[in-house]
């Protein structure tokens, strides 16, 4: 067997990605520069990317590279996003967050994880097997979006075109799991966890109105107190705890996996879904939030002074829906919660939460025998993601759809994702490359 053309420098190459600004949510002041610097620099560290595969643009921020394949039967997209979420200036990183320091065996900044970290290992994986005179043997799509943290319009139409022209994904992965320790408190060991379904987002805004005037006189209840009391009885337990089947299916494979007491646990908690709900909810954190949608308020306003009544004040609260729930029911749910018909709530932006995908078909096979090369030994475990991503507009049509960046991720660096001092093993992303290249040469 000839070994494979693996580039060295992926580390110096993330570094470069990095320092592109792409903030989606600070464009209007930024500018499209960043972005198309970004698409730019792709065409120079990856030159037989763009020399054999076709580039299409979708918006401005859309890229949808087609490698053609042996067959256009069973087509498989891979997906990434290349914007980033903006820095609070006060933070204090060990690096400035947007130098791409390469230190202590990792890459340093915004980004290397969320989400340039996942693009790079599978354009790395294209590039390398290129190299080698690889052909896949199905078509293979790569759809990067540029603003897929303010919502994705860019994945959106790249999957609204796919759609249009016939082409149903036989196969899509996209960001969201990761090779983690420990997936749950009192389960040892590494597991690859794929997301084979997340939940739905919705945004409401709450709002009233009241006598204005002098804050000397105030009357019983102010439009802020009014909305303050309706946000104050959204409590965690405003909807019920129900468990998904990718959640029972996670606790029967870790269960698989886990020797000594933890084993009979997992097994009765994936054998018997009320109680799962119950012990789930009663965990909190992230556990609760894996069986029931979730509700917090975000953002307040209302005054224009100190010593002014306000004649309206509003709340925007953020929701992630359980899989099985409606962005109309949600909204409906919170209205009877609320219990107060003068205090409005209006959909500003919802999105329903995704079907599940299977566990027992090929593809979940394929990714499972990807991560047998690139990760021996860690089992390929089924979640349901909490987070939104790209991959919800190819969901409603594509039959396999998964979360997953094959990249290994500690606790303290899945908390830097959105939040200070994010970085990226040099070795995982070695890793992650791995497996995409394993992934495209088992595909049939």
């Amino acid at each position: 067997m000839t070994t494979p053309t693996v580039r060295p420098g992926i580390a110096e190459r993330l570094s470069r990605m990095i320092q592109l600004p792409t903030v989606s949510a600070e464009i209007e002041e930024r500018g499209q520069e960043p972005f198309d610097g970004f698409v730019t620099l792709l065409a120079e560290l990856y030159p037989r990317v763009h020399d054999t595969l076709t580039l299409e643009r979708h918006t401005d921020l859309g890229l949808l590279y087609r490698w053609k394949g042996a067959s256009a039967e069973r087509p498989v997209v891979l997906m990434a996003h290349y914007d980033v979420v903006p820095v609070d200036e006060s933070d204090d990183w060990t690096y400035p967050p947007f130098e791409g320091r390469v230190a202590d065996g990792s890459v340093y900044g915004r980004g290397a994880l969320d989400d340039k970290g996942p693009l790079i290992v599978v354009i790395e994986a294209v590039e390398n097997l290129l190299a080698d005179g690889y052909t896949p043997a199905q078509d293979v799509y790569l759809s990067f979006g540029g603003n897929e943290e303010t919502y994705g319009k860019a994945a959106e139409e790249i999957a609204r075109v796919m759609r249009e022209r016939g082409i149903v994904p036989w196969l899509v992965i996209d960001e969201g799991g990761a090779v983690v320790t420990a997936p749950l408190s009192f389960v040892p060991g590494r597991a690859a966890m794929i997301g084979v379904g997340e939940k739905g987002v919705l945004t409401l805004r709450l709002s009233a109105r009241g006598d204005g005037g002098h804050a000397s006189a105030p009357p019983s209840l102010t439009a802020v107190g009014r909305v303050a009391r309706a946000v104050n009885r959204l409590t965690p337990a405003t909807f019920p705890a129900r468990t998904p089947k990718g959640i029972a299916r996670m606790l029967t494979v870790l269960a698989a996996e886990t020797p000594g007491p933890a084993r009979f646990l997992l097994k009765t908690l994936g054998a018997v879904r009320p109680f799962t709900a119950r012990v789930f909810a009663a965990m909190g954190g992230e556990p609760a939030a894996m069986v029931r949608t979730t509700v917090a308020a975000t953002m307040l306003a209302g005054g224009t002074a100190a010593n002014v009544l306000p004649s309206q004040a509003s709340a925007t609260v953020n929701l992630r829906i359980a899989l099985g729930e409606t962005v109309e029911g949600v909204a409906e749910r919170v209205r009877r919660r609320i219990r107060d018909p003068l205090v409005v709530v209006e959909i500003v932006e919802g999105s329903e939460p995704s079907p599940e995908s299977a566990t027992d078909n090929a593809q979940f096979s394929l990714i499972a025998d990807a991560l047998a090369v690139s990760h021996p030994g860690v089992p390929a475990v089924p979640y349901v993601m909490m987070a939104a991503t790209d991959s919800r507009h190819f969901h409603r049509y594509a039959p396999a759809v998964y979360r997953f960046a094959p990249l290994e991720m500690s606790n303290a660096q899945r908390a830097s994702i959105h939040g200070v001092d994010e970085s990226v093993e040099i070795a995982a992303l070695e890793s992650g490359e791995r497996f995409h290249r394993a992934l495209l040469q088992r595909i049939q």
